[in-house]
């Protein structure tokens, strides 16, 4: 079973530096109050609660598989469902954020639909892994192996494609008012993070 470990290993590795964040802040909260924009920060951050630890558990699933010697039907079996609850994830938050429509700031409807576009992006995109992994051949190591690392460098891509347009949109006030908001900073602090260092 050795073949397909190494690989998982660098599969969990790209999911953890990837865009698993997603509208998870921290740092210090700004004092001016905008009720308007505090209300749509409440609405985003109350919806990304469910999603978040959706994401994370996917996370950690791979992460577990991938600590242990498991075999190829057990790698894909857990690996197509965290995909499939990332593309969910993903796309649920891509909802929450469209239906809370644009933030009242500047320029805040393009900055709202390039976070959405982002999301729905992503989501696509774990879905797609999830095909790709299904399609595995769990009865040739060598292909599944070789398979995995192909899903490993979509990851990557994914990962890194991950979060510019949802970053510009918690820039400044924005940002401000979802670090006041608790399902903002439920995630702030993500396992991944610190058992990686």
């Amino acid at each position: 079973m050795e073949g397909t470990n190494p690989v998982n290993k660098k599969l969990a590795a790209a999911l953890s530096g990837g865009a698993v964040l997603v509208l998870a802040l921290s740092g210090c909260s700004g004092d001016d109050s905008n009720e308007e924009l505090n209300s749509w920060a409440k609405q985003v951050c109350d919806a990304r609660v469910a999603p978040a630890k959706k994401i994370q558990a996917a996370n950690d699933s791979i992460q577990k598989v991938s600590s242990e010697n498991s075999k190829p039907e057990e790698v894909q079996k857990a690996d197509s469902k965290a995909f499939q609850d990332l593309s969910d994830a993903y796309g649920d938050i891509a909802d929450a954020v469209e239906k809370a429509g644009p933030p009242p700031v500047d320029d805040g409807k393009k900055k709202q639909q390039n976070a959405v576009k982002e999301l729905d992006a992503l989501s696509t995109g774990y879905a797609d892994l999830k095909k790709k992994v299904d399609a595995l051949d769990t009865g040739d190591q060598a292909a599944f192996a070789k398979g995995l690392e192909g899903i490993g460098e979509g990851l990557t891509k994914l990962s890194q494609n991950g979060d510019n347009a949802v970053a510009e949109l918690q820039e400044g006030e924005v940002g401000k008012a979802m670090e006041k908001q608790e399902g903002c900073k439920s995630t702030a602090a993500t396992p991944s993070a610190s058992k990686n260092s």
